[in-house]
């Protein structure tokens, strides 16, 4: 069981970091920076962000409190990523530790109890918690994305006014047990 969560949350962590990817891809690169009022974060500071949370959450996942004595949170938020390169730079470093960490794991690894700012969280406790943490900050992302891109924004999702279509080509399919994920994985072109 173990291992088809852990199969099945990694295919989750994939689809997200994937609708970052092709935010962040659709955007200006000076628009990446912007920010609508000074208390909002621009893209560049959620991503800064989420690299901050994962580095310290994800290095040395099974022995260390996932709040790192080198972290510096407040830091995360400010908005000094000067370059598009540094900013990808900082959304792949989080993003392969987190992948390295999660395909370290192995079965016996979830009975032991690991620690967030001396919390203690069961593996799958701490996993849970960054899958919702992250898509979390990612429709954020998103969200920002739409709204720079207005009408020019290619949707990520089904595109309104779409549902009926979508479906037909849905219940057209045989019933299947399939990771929802999959067809995006394997075709990240394609609209869900």
């Amino acid at each position: 069981m173990n291992a088809d969560y852990l199969e099945s949350t990694k295919k989750q962590f994939e689809y997200y970091k994937m609708l970052g990817d092709k935010t962040i891809d659709q955007l200006p690169d000076d628009k990446l920076f912007w920010q609508y009022n000074d208390e909002s974060n621009s893209i560049a500071i959620i991503v800064k962000h989420l690299s901050g949370n994962m580095l310290s959450r994800w290095t040395d996942f099974l022995t260390s409190d996932g709040e790192k004595e080198w972290r510096h949170r407040d830091t995360e938020f400010d908005n000094d990523i000067k370059t598009k390169a540094e900013l990808i730079q900082k959304w792949n470093d989080g993003w392969n530790c987190l992948f390295n960490a999660l395909n370290s794991l192995q079965e016996d690894d979830f009975s032991k109890t690991i620690y967030i700012r001396n919390q203690g969280h069961s593996i799958t406790e701490a996993i849970n918690r960054q899958l919702a943490h992250y898509p979390y900050h990612i429709g954020q992302m998103v969200f920002i994305g739409k709204m720079i891109c207005n009408d020019k924004w290619i949707s990520l999702s089904i595109p309104k006014g779409n549902s009926n279509t979508y479906n037909v080509e849905k219940f057209s399919k045989e019933k299947h047990n399939e990771h929802f994920t999959e067809e995006f994985l394997k075709n990240p072109t394609k609209d869900e």
